[in-house]
C-alpha cells in the first residue's frame, strides 16, 4: 500500500473562491471540497489543485527577477489558440509567447491572481533555460 494516497497543488491567493472558479472552468473541473479558507477541484483528466486564503499573498512577478518564479503549472491543450481565448475569456493574461510555431510552441499566462502557467501543445523534456 502506498504511503501517499494523493498529492494536490496548492496556490495560496487573497480569494480562493474566484481563483478556483477560473481553474474550473478552464479545465473543465468539479469542486470536491470547500472551507472558508480552501477551495479544491479536480479536473476530468484527475488534475487536482487547492486554493489557500492568504491574506498577505503577493503575485508572483515572473518573467521580472524580484518575487521571480518557483513554481509554474503546465497544460497540455490541443489548440493553442481556442486555450488561449478560453483563457483571457475566464479573466487570465498573457505573458509571454514563444516565436516556435509547430508542436514544441508554448504561450505564457497569468491567472487572476497571477500565478503563471503554460499552455503547450507536448509534454516538455529538454531542461529549464533562462
Amino acid at each position: 500500500m502506498a504511503l501517499v494516497k494523493a498529492g494536490v497543488v496548492v496556490l495560496d491567493c487573497a480569494e480562493p473562491e474566484k481563483l478556483a472558479v477560473f481553474y474550473k472552468e478552464l479545465l473543465e473541473a468539479e469542486q470536491t471540497d470547500a472551507t472558508a479558507n480552501r477551495v479544491e477541484i479536480r479536473g476530468a483528466g484527475g488534475t487536482r489543485l487547492a486554493f489557500r486564503r492568504d491574506v498577505n499573498a503577493t503575485p508572483p512577478s515572473w518573467p521580472r527577477p524580484e518575487n521571480s518564479l518557483q513554481a509554474h503549472l503546465d497544460f497540455v491543450v490541443e489548440d493553442l489558440d481556442e486555450a488561449e481565448r478560453r483563457v483571457i475569456g475566464l479573466g487570465g493574461r498573457p505573458l509571454e509567447t514563444k516565436d516556435v510555431s509547430g508542436p514544441f510552441e508554448e504561450r505564457g499566462y497569468a491567472d487572476p491572481a497571477g500565478h503563471s502557467f503554460t499552455l503547450r501543445r507536448v509534454t516538455p523534456t529538454a531542461p529549464k533555460r533562462g
